[in-house]
């Protein structure tokens, strides 16, 4: 049995093993995603100047009261598109936290994807 320690161990070192080969630049910054089990968050992140260049997550005011399910994943998704499109960013590098596609990171992904990020 898989204990939830080892779960969150496992997935840190997929993330480290993933984040050897991406980087996000000037041109195309790096999304990256972090799960937790009441929240979503979404950070557009300039890995060259160490900057985060726009950022969403359920725990801002206008989600305010919301669970964090498929449906706040997406509006996330819609949200950080919307404020990388206002800071001129177009294209992204996906991160996704060393989460599996599914669920939760896919609707966020799909809804970024949808709102005129390039990934």
């Amino acid at each position: 049995m898989i204990t939830k320690q080892d779960k969150n161990q496992v997935r840190k070192k997929r993330h480290a093993r993933v984040r050897s080969k991406i980087t996000g630049t000037t041109q195309r910054p790096r999304l990256n995603v972090y799960r937790s089990n009441k929240h979503i968050y979404a950070q557009i992140i300039d890995d060259t100047q160490g900057v985060t260049l726009a950022s969403a997550s359920t725990m801002d005011k206008e989600f305010e009261g919301t669970a964090s399910n498929v449906d706040a994943a997406a509006k996330i998704g819609e949200t950080i598109a919307k404020r990388a499109a206002a800071k001129d960013v177009k294209a992204v590098v996906f991160d996704r936290g060393g989460y599996l596609y599914h669920g939760r990171v896919k609707a966020l992904a799909e809804a970024a994807r949808e709102n005129g990020l390039e990934f």
